[in-house]
C-alpha cells in the first residue's frame, strides 16, 4: 500500500472554499488569464490562443501553426467566518458558556499557474498539451483558536494534465477528446483549542476526566500526502455561420482511492504509531455550453451555462485494513457527511476591439452555491459569488499576445453556519456564526505563435 496520508480527500472536503471561493465546492476556475477577463463567458465556444483546450478540446482545430500560451491568476482571498462558540456542560454548570471564535483572514494568498501547448499536425488535425489546476487550496487558524477542534490546518495542490487531440470533421464542425490525469498533495490537521484548558483547571472536575482532555494545542487529527487519478473529456464545436459559434465540453469525473496513514491523539492514543488507511473519494464531472457572437466588426458576445456534479460527494468515509487500528479497534470511520448538490454557473461576457492593437474584455457570472444551508460547515462555508471581470490584450507583435486581467469576486447572500460535536461526552460544544468575504485575481498571460 502506498505511503500516502488520506489528505487530499479529507482537505479538499474539510476546508477549500474557505480559500477558492472562486468556484463552488472546492473547484478552480482561474484556468487562464485570457478567459478571466470575461468572468470566464463562453470559453467552450473560444479559441484565443492554446489555452482554449483546457475547457473545449475541439477548439484546437481553431488554433493554426504551433502555439504556446503560459501565465498565472494571483489569488488574494479575505474570507471570514464570524461567530461564537457555545460549551454546554453540567461540569461548566446550568448555563451554557460562550465565547468569540471569529476566524478572520483564514485563507493565505496563492498563485495559479498554467501551461499550455498546440500543434497543428494538418488541415483536419490537431494536437496538444495543458498543464494547469482544477482544485486547491490553504487555510490556517491559530492551534489553540477556539473553533481549531473542527479544523486547524488544511492545504490541497493539484496539478492537472492533460493531452488533448482535435479533428476537424467540415468547415462546421470539430470534436476533440483528452485524458485527464490528475496529481494532488494535501494536509489536514485539528488540534484542541485554548479553552480546554479552562476546563482541565475546575476544582470540581474529577482528576480522571482532567487527566483525559489533551492540552489546548494538542494534535487530534493529521493527515497528509499525495495521489495520482484519471479521468477523460470530450468536446465538440458548431460553426453555425461566420459570426456565430457554439461548444459543448464534458470533463469526466476523476476516482482517487487515496492510501495513506492517519495519526493525531483520536487515532492512536497518542502512540508514536502510524496508522494504513485509504479513502475512496470522486473528483466532480463538469459539463459547458457556451456562445460566440461577432455582433460588428469590433464587438463579441459571449455566453456560458456550467454544470458541475457535486451530488457525488456526500460523504467521506477512511477504512482501515491494516493490523494497526485507530484507538478502538476501528475498521472505518465516517470522517465527515457532506451531502453536497449539483451546482451551475451563468456567465456573460463581451469583448471589443479597440484597435489593431488592443482589445478589452469585461463580463459577469453567478456562481451558485454546492451546499444547502443545514449542511454547511465551519470548514466548507460555501456561498454564491458574484464575479465581475474586466481585461485587455495587447498584440505585442505579429506572433505575440499579452492579456492582462482582473476580477473581484464577492460572497452573495447570506451563509449562515450551525455546527455540533461532542467533547468525550462531557461537553456538547457548538458553533454559530456565518461566512463571508471577497475575492481579488490578478492575472497575466503571454501567447506565442511559433
Amino acid at each position: 500500500m502506498k505511503k500516502h496520508i488520506l489528505s487530499l480527500a479529507v482537505v479538499a472536503a474539510i476546508a477549500t472554499p474557505l480559500s477558492q471561493v472562486q468556484a463552488a465546492g472546492f473547484q478552480l476556475a482561474e484556468y487562464s488569464a485570457t478567459g478571466l477577463g470575461r468572468a470566464f463567458a463562453g470559453e467552450a465556444a473560444m479559441a484565443d490562443n492554446a489555452a482554449a483546450q483546457a475547457r473545449n478540446p475541439a477548439m484546437l482545430t481553431y488554433l493554426e501553426g504551433r502555439q504556446l500560451s503560459l501565465g498565472g491568476i494571483y489569488v488574494m482571498p479575505n474570507v471570514d467566518v464570524e461567530g461564537d462558540v457555545t460549551l454546554a456542560s453540567p461540569v461548566l454548570g446550568p448555563q451554557p458558556v460562550t465565547m468569540n471564535a471569529d476566524a478572520l483572514d483564514v485563507a493565505g494568498d496563492a498563485l495559479v499557474p498554467n501551461f499550455y501547448y498546440s500543434n497543428q499536425l494538418n488541415e483536419q488535425w490537431t494536437w496538444g498539451l495543458a498543464v494547469n489546476s482544477n482544485y486547491g487550496l490553504a487555510t490556517e487558524v491559530p492551534s489553540t483558536h477556539p473553533t481549531a477542534i473542527f479544523g486547524k490546518e488544511t492545504s490541497v495542490t493539484t496539478v492537472e494534465f492533460n493531452p488533448n487531440l482535435a479533428y476537424k470533421v467540415s468547415e462546421a464542425v470539430s470534436v476533440g477528446a483528452g485524458l485527464r490525469i490528475v496529481y494532488g498533495e494535501g494536509k489536514i490537521g485539528a488540534s484542541t483549542p485554548a479553552w480546554v484548558d479552562g476546563i482541565k483547571a475546575i476544582p470540581t472536575l474529577p482528576a480522571e476526566v482532567a487527566a483525559a482532555l489533551p492540552p489546548g494545542g494538542t494534535s487530534l487529527k493529521s493527515m497528509e500526502g499525495d495521489d495520482i487519478g484519471y479521468g477523460w473529456q470530450l468536446g465538440a464545436s458548431w460553426q453555425i455561420n461566420p459570426a456565430h459559434r457554439i461548444g459543448l465540453a464534458y470533463h469526466s469525473g476523476v476516482e482517487l482511492e487515496l492510501d495513506g496513514h492517519a495519526s493525531g491523539l483520536i487515532y492512536n492514543g497518542g502512540q508514536d504509531v502510524a496508522i494504513e488507511g485509504y479513502m475512496p473519494l470522486e473528483l466532480p464531472a463538469f459539463a459547458e455550453l457556451a456562445s460566440y457572437h461577432q455582433l460588428t466588426d469590433n464587438w463579441a458576445m459571449h455566453a456560458s451555462v456550467n454544470w458541475t456534479q457535486w451530488s457525488v460527494f456526500d460523504e467521506l468515509v477512511a477504512y482501515f485494513p491494516g493490523e494497526q487500528k485507530p484507538v478502538g479497534g476501528l475498521e472505518s470511520d465516517l470522517v465527515k457527511v457532506e451531502n453536497f448538490k449539483d451546482n451551475w454557473r451563468f456567465a456573460l461576457g463581451t469583448s471589443y476591439q479597440l484597435s489593431d492593437k488592443w482589445l478589452v474584455r469585461g463580463g459577469v457570472a453567478l456562481d451558485k452555491t454546492a451546499v444547502e444551508d443545514e449542511y454547511r460547515t465551519i470548514t466548507i462555508p460555501d456561498s454564491d459569488r458574484l464575479w465581475f471581470s474586466a481585461g485587455a490584450g495587447y498584440q505585442a507583435s505579429k506572433n505575440l499576445t499579452l492579456d492582462f486581467a482582473v476580477t473581484y469576486i464577492k460572497a452573495h447572500g447570506d451563509a449562515p453556519i450551525n455546527e455540533t460535536m461532542n467533547l468525550m461526552n462531557l461537553a456538547q460544544v457548538s458553533f454559530n456564526g456565518e461566512a463571508g468575504g471577497d475575492v481579488w485575481l490578478v492575472g497575466a498571460q503571454l501567447s506565442y505563435k511559433m
